[in-house]
């Protein structure tokens, strides 16, 4: 018999944990498979912690690991696929966002061979900001522009996986990660299933402005090398346009004298051309700054303890 493998980043949901486990053992009542739910506590402040050991005690099913403080939702992403043990596995939020009813039709599609991977995402972004919407949407147009690995718009985390892919990108061990750049990079055949956007089933999402726009430089940066060239490119046309006004100030002066006027004009140039010279440097300084953390070779993630710890 098959096993599956479930993985569920957890940060601060004690509101919903109960929920999640009572759905999920509900659904794999009816697959015809052996299954084990990976909990990765990423360093919560609340009960989380506690309710994962609980369950553990009373279902050998569940198995945690516990982090000795948050190294966020992509650290615990690659240590749940690092300790799986499943034929398959999939990776799921704790939220209920990710509805686990389409467990079972992702299975069936995996046992056909025809597929590595079935994932996920929303068919609309109903129930979110307008704002959020908006800048979610610009943030795929522009990397799937700059980059020739495909980050399909609305996708979400949750997907089913053969043993063979789970393998491939547990290969790719860079410090800096973007999982749905690495699930689409790694290739093998993947279908998509859409879905209605589905709201928290309790508590509230750890996702604020700020976090997806880091993540997005994050994603931007880990796949494309594009806003280099731009910025190479700002800079041969700023020096194009200088060595134009050098030029037109020469004949000026030599034409008409009166060499001193224009100078609001000239810091306004030179306020626009250091803003532009800093907007460049700002992007080498992001890539050096990746570079640094990888060359550091610190590890994605420390555990604290597992559900091993228990038996001792």
């Amino acid at each position: 018999m098959n096993k599956i493998s479930i993985i569920v980043p957890c940060y601060n949901e004690e509101d919903v944990l109960e929920l999640f486990y009572n759905k999920i053992t509900e659904v794999s009542e009816n697959i015809d498979a052996e299954f084990e739910y990976i909990f990765v506590d990423d360093g919560s402040k609340d009960k989380t912690l506690q309710i994962l050991k609980e369950h553990s005690k009373k279902d050998d099913r569940v198995r945690f690991i516990s982090f000795s403080r948050n190294f966020g939702k992509e650290s615990a992403m690659y240590a749940g696929l690092k300790e799986s043990t499943g034929d398959y596995v999939a990776i799921m939020d704790a939220d209920l966002q990710d509805p686990p009813d389409l467990l079972k039709e992702m299975y069936d599609t995996l046992l056909t061979k025809e597929y590595d991977c079935v994932a996920t995402k929303r068919k609309t972004r109903k129930g979110e900001p307008i704002l959020r919407s908006f800048f979610s949407r610009m943030f795929y147009k522009i990397i799937n522009k700059m980059t020739s690995t495909e980050i399909v718009n609305g996708a979400r985390d949750y997907r089913l996986m053969s043993r063979k892919m789970v393998d491939s990108i547990l290969e790719v061990t860079e410090y800096n990660r973007f999982s749905k750049g690495i699930f689409s990079w790694v290739g093998f055949k993947t279908k998509w299933i859409a879905y209605d956007n589905i709201e928290r089933a309790a508590g509230k999402t750890k996702w604020n402005f700020w976090k997806l726009f880091k993540y997005s430089i994050e994603g931007i940066t880990a796949f494309t090398t594009t806003p280099l060239v731009m910025s190479a490119v700002i800079g041969i046309i700023f020096c194009i346009i200088a060595f134009i006004m050098i030029l037109f100030v020469i004949f000026k002066t030599l034409m008409y004298g009166d060499p001193v006027s224009g100078w609001p004009s000239t810091i306004c140039i030179i306020l626009f051309v250091s803003g532009v010279q800093l907007f460049c440097l700002g992007i080498m300084g992001e890539y050096l700054a990746k570079e640094y953390m990888e060359v550091k070779n610190r590890p994605i993630y420390i555990v604290k303890e597992t559900e091993k710890d228990l038996e001792k």
